[in-house]
Formats: structure tokens, sequence, C-alpha cells
């Protein structure tokens, strides 16, 4: 797996949590850095920490499906990709503007569901455990920061880039997906 490709997937894991960051943005009245740092810390944290733990899931199966791995992995990066791209079709979320620790833990939760599927494509497709640790370092720091931003943008426009972020991360990981699909089964090398 390339720079480019990982980078891809950490953009596109983090459009949930940019996504309800929009919505945090829109709810909150009088934002300040902590809320920001919370926001991203919650997110980002999440975001790295569920590919950490389906990596070692994975990790335990991966030699029982190794033949099929290019397989799993498409399959799971287009349901991630194709549950996104109907979320940007489906109704607004409710904006929130609480920050409690419940609150916060369980969006951090659904919205880094998807990245503990991910987790598991990174057991077939990463073997070295300092590469693995750098790319849930580079999907949690890119969270951490579009999660920031995501929360100004919403403060300041508002609910309209929200589906269109949904959409743009789900048509990235269904594509990785696909290319990873391709190369397993010998189309493209």
């Amino acid at each position: 797996m390339s720079i480019v490709e990982l980078l891809l997937i950490a953009v596109g894991l983090s459009m949930d949590a940019f996504a309800v960051s929009v919505c945090k943005g829109l709810a909150t009245k009088k934002e300040t850095i902590k809320h920001y740092l919370c926001v991203g810390a919650w997110f980002g944290g999440f975001q790295a920490l569920m590919p950490t733990i389906g990596y070692f899931l994975g990790s335990t199966f991966a030699q029982y499906i190794e033949r099929l791995d290019h397989w799993v992995a498409f399959i799971l990066l287009a349901v991630i990709g194709i549950n996104m791209i109907k979320e940007a079709f489906g109704e607004d979320e409710e904006a929130n503007d609480s920050f409690a620790v419940k609150t916060m833990f369980l969006m951090a939760v659904a919205t880094s569901i998807d990245a503990l599927a991910v987790g598991i494509t990174f057991a077939f497709m990463i073997k070295d455990i300092i590469y693995m640790i750098f790319a849930v370092s580079a999907i949690g720091v890119t969270t951490f920061v579009l999660s920031m931003a995501g929360m100004k943008i919403g403060n300041i426009f508002g609910t309209r880039y929200k589906a269109k972020a949904e959409l743009a991360g789900g048509i990235i990981l269904i594509l990785i997906g696909l290319k990873i699909l391709l190369e397993g089964v010998g189309v493209i090398g």
C-alpha cells in the first residue's frame, strides 16, 4: 500500500467524523479551542484505535483466508463506501452541542466503526508493524485535523458540505477497494 493510497483511505475514513464535526460546529454557539481539541482528540483517537483493533483481529485469521484477502478487502471497503454514499443522500443528523464524555464517546465509536473493518483489511495488506503504526497514526492525525476543520466549517457555513464530504469519502473507499481487488486477481499490477 502506497503513501498516497494510505492518505486517501485516511481522508475517506475521516469523512464521517468530518460530517459529525460540521454538525457540532453548527450546534455550538460559541466555540473555543477546547471544543476544537475535544472533537479532534475524540474522533482522531478513535479513528486510530479502531483500525489497530481490526488489524490485530484480522491478523489472527489472515493465514486462513489469505487466498481471498483481496476479495475481503474489496467487500469491506465497498460496503463502507456504499453506506457512506447512502448517508450522503439520507436525512441530516440532528445537531448536538454537548461535549460530555458520554456524548463524545458514542459519536466517536459511531464514526469509527468503519475504521475497524479497514483495520481488518490492513492485516492482509500490511505486514510491517512499523508501517502499520504509521498507517494508524496517519488516519488519526488526518481525522484530528479534518474534525477540527469540520467544526469550524459547520460554525461558519452550516451543513452545506456535509453530504458532499460523505459522498466523496464513500467513492474514495470504493475505488481503493476496487484497485485492491483488481491487483489481487491480476488485472492490474
